[in-house]
């Protein structure tokens, strides 16, 4: 898992950076890969946004020193990946194929170290209304992980700005515990909160916190985009947003292709949305501005003229985007495939495609032209932009 050595890349000085974390469960170390390539690159980032698997990535990252960020990560991945080990000498999709379920069986049956076990006696056998009856594993080790792996004290001595997003399972609300928000409020992020990000159902129990249920955020949203954007409207932003599962794909051809297709696009971002809705509040901003021009001086001061000049104020964004590519051999069970041989994959990938794109510095420039958000879509060796000029 180690990288090459590169030349750390050039990023706007007065861009906030960001790292945005996409849900996608054993598919997570895709993005510890990715984070380790940009650590390599100096790109450190001050505010990091994650989903579920994203969420915990990000509390690692958020709850440590910089130079312990990525050993901490390895330490986590290392932890969770299960010791069934794939025969080299055995080539083949369909041979990988069959050992990649079988190794998303064992993990079903068995659980995974550090994260969640099977309850035993299982969930149907207990009593109706008991926290053990609404799920089929108990999450307690993951407590104890995080708070081996986290310094939560630093998480809220806000040395990184953190938001992990989850639902209310009785109002169905999406909400975002942040760091920032809760230190005015006199609150303090802990390991119950990433825990409710990552609480997905019918797999993992609810988690409570101050009398509220919640679960895992990509049950609403898979990724914190959104928030990040509606979040910062002043300061510009350098964002590399990093998801596990593909809103494009090919036609399936079988059940279990059908299955990976729906689970995709259930899970996918919605970027593109995100950068149509961008560029209609662009423009809106744009002619408000335009038209303020156009006033007579004796109304350019008026109170309801400064209100609109204030609202029509914008940033400008850049959106790299990386999506894990799944392999042919990966089906359905991709997400819950917690082996060591696709661990050191996914990270491997992640790695590989944050130096592709580090080879295209013009990403991570200002937006020129007028243009408030632009979107870069790294796929294999080709790059993809999209702008809201």
């Amino acid at each position: 898992m180690d990288i090459s050595d590169s030349a750390p890349a050039s990023v706007p000085a007065q861009a906030q950076r960001v790292l945005v974390l996409q849900g996608g469960g054993a598919l997570g170390s895709y993005q510890a890969g990715a984070f380790q390539a940009l650590c390599h690159a100096g790109f450190e980032p001050e505010w990091i946004a994650g989903i579920s698997i994203g969420a915990i990535n990000a509390a690692i990252i958020a709850g440590n020193e910089p130079e312990m960020r990525v050993p901490r990560l390895k330490e986590f991945w290392e932890m969770v990946s299960s010791p069934v080990s794939w025969n080299p000498l055995v080539s083949g999709e369909r041979a990988r194929s069959v050992f990649n379920e079988t190794s998303a069986a064992i993990i079903a049956t068995f659980g995974v170290p550090g994260f969640f076990v099977p309850r035993i006696p299982p969930a149907p056998l207990w009593p109706p209304g008991s926290s053990q009856s609404q799920s089929y594993y108990d999450t307690a080790p993951l407590k104890k992980t995080l708070e081996s792996l986290v310094d939560f004290d630093r998480i809220n001595d806000l040395k990184t700005r953190l938001s992990v997003g989850a639902v209310n399972v009785t109002s169905g609300n999406f909400c975002y515990f942040d760091n920032y928000e809760f230190r005015k409020r006199g609150k303090a992020i802990g390991p119950e909160h990433i825990m409710a990000s990552g609480a997905l159902p019918p797999g993992f129990p609810s988690v409570i916190i101050e009398g509220e249920h919640y679960w895992d955020g990509g049950i609403s949203s898979n990724t914190p985009l959104d928030f990040v954007l509606d979040e910062e409207t002043k300061r510009d932003l350098l964002i590399f947003q990093v998801d596990l599962f593909s809103a494009r794909g090919e036609l399936p051809q079988t059940l279990l292709e059908a299955a990976e297709r729906e689970k995709d696009i259930r899970y996918s971002s919605r970027t593109r949305l995100n950068t149509d809705k961008n560029k209609k509040i662009h423009n809106a901003r744009m002619a408000v501005r335009e038209l303020i021009g156009k006033l007579p001086d004796n109304l350019k001061n008026d109170p309801t003229v400064e209100l609109l000049r204030e609202a029509s104020k914008e940033n400008t964004v850049t959106v790299v985007h990386l999506i894990y590519k799944s392999k042919n051999y990966e089906t359905n069970s991709k997400d819950y495939d917690f082996s060591h041989v696709a661990m050191v994959e996914h990270w491997g990938a992640g790695v590989r495609d944050v130096h592709l794109s580090m080879r295209h510095k013009e990403w991570l420039e200002r937006p020129q032209s007028g243009e408030a958000m632009v979107t870069y879509d790294l796929t294999g060796d080709e790059a993809k932009s999209r702008g809201s000029k």
